[in-house]
């Protein structure tokens, strides 16, 4: 059985998660894992997963992680303004010959074409490498299961995602009020400013997401809008990252609408909340799909953990973990270059459970 060689890149809540996933997984061999806290330096790669001792000891010094023979690496650095910013160090890794998995974007860099792409394309010839994004919004939710959902319709008038994220367990307050940008005041920020900090994170990347839900569509896009709104905390309220004064923002509803033959046919509408006084259901399902047209199409879908798994850890982040597993396999065998994740990457039984001998 062939083993992938993987490095990881990055701890933090999702990046943790891919490592544990890449130790316990049969096909993959853990080579290397890149952190940014030094708190992180040198400890042993299972430390971190909370798993037996791997002999792999963590870096932040990026150029023995371009020393390694690897296969791949999964890159789950957090988000940072602007969208982009992680960058330079994609195209160190695909120069020096690692194809690139990334949980936060470039699904469609082809959208922006231009310098960047003509970098990571040329970045990809010079290291023989694949770029491909993978993880569940963006990813699975309006990449895949959205699109795959119209293979009924005789006509589409329009999509919408819904996604409802519960984000009051994230303990980080660095990245909860000032990646996110919870609890600021909402006269002192307009969410559709593509200079704001959390919306020029998010911008870029759910703009490539519609870019490849239109691409496979068919659908000429024309250009993509916004529709954020913010909402202010009801009450003051306690959370995992700390406190959040009545009056300043708990709920982001981002909104991207992709424009085709000036109207919109496709949204994205992504839900990021601290408390539930501003949703419409107080328990909504993890996404919502409605496919109006001909005929219509609605999928409501939530996660869950396997029975007697009584681990911190979420479904969302095990679905994270396996949407980038499930994708190892295609970047390795893909032609040098940037890569758009096929319709279906599912579950491969004999890798996870090879035969003996």
């Amino acid at each position: 059985m062939k083993k992938y060689k993987v490095v990881q890149w990055a701890t933090g809540g999702m990046g943790k998660n891919c490592l544990r996933a890449v130790i316990d997984h049969p096909a993959m061999e853990l080579v290397g894992v890149y952190v940014y806290g030094a708190d992180k330096e040198g400890k042993d790669a299972g430390a971190i997963a909370r798993r037996e001792p791997t002999g792999v000891f963590a870096t932040r010094n990026i150029d023995e992680i371009l020393a390694l023979d690897a296969d791949v690496v999964i890159h789950a650095a957090r988000l940072a303004p602007p969208y982009g910013s992680h960058d330079a160090d994609i195209l160190r890794l695909l120069a020096a010959g690692k194809n690139v998995i990334s949980i936060n974007g470039y699904s469609r860099p082809q959208h922006w074409g231009g310098e960047r792409v003509a970098a990571l394309e040329a970045a990809c010839r010079t290291g023989g490498t694949s770029l491909l994004g993978a993880g569940l919004n963006p990813g699975y939710a309006g990449e895949q299961l959205a699109v795959v959902a119209t293979g009924v319709c005789t006509d589409v008038d329009h999509i919408e995602v819904v996604e409802s994220v519960d984000c009051r367990p994230v303990r980080s307050p660095d990245y909860v009020f000032k990646i996110l940008g919870f609890g600021v005041e909402p006269s002192a920020v307009d969410p559709n400013d593509p200079a704001w900090g959390p919306s020029s994170s998010l911008n870029g990347m759910y703009a490539e997401v519609l870019s490849t839900m239109a691409e496979r569509l068919g659908m000429p896009l024309e250009r993509v809008e916004t529709e954020h709104r913010v909402f202010p905390a009801s009450t003051a309220l306690q959370i995992g990252a700390g406190m959040i004064p009545q009056g300043r923002v708990s709920h982001f509803n981002w909104r991207w609408r992709a424009i085709v033959q000036g109207s919109p046919r496709l949204t994205l509408s992504i839900h990021w909340y601290m408390e539930t006084a501003h949703l419409d259901d107080p328990h909504p399902p993890l996404w919502r799909i409605h496919v109006q047209g001909q005929p219509g199409v609605r999928i409501s879908l939530d996660m869950e953990k396997r029975a007697g798994d009584t681990s911190p850890t979420s479904a969302e982040q095990i679905a994270v973990a396996g949407a980038v597993i499930n994708a190892i396999p295609i970047v390795c065998a893909a032609p040098p270059g940037i890569v758009t994740r096929p319709l279906a990457t599912p579950f491969n039984f004999g890798l996870a459970h090879p035969l003996p001998g």
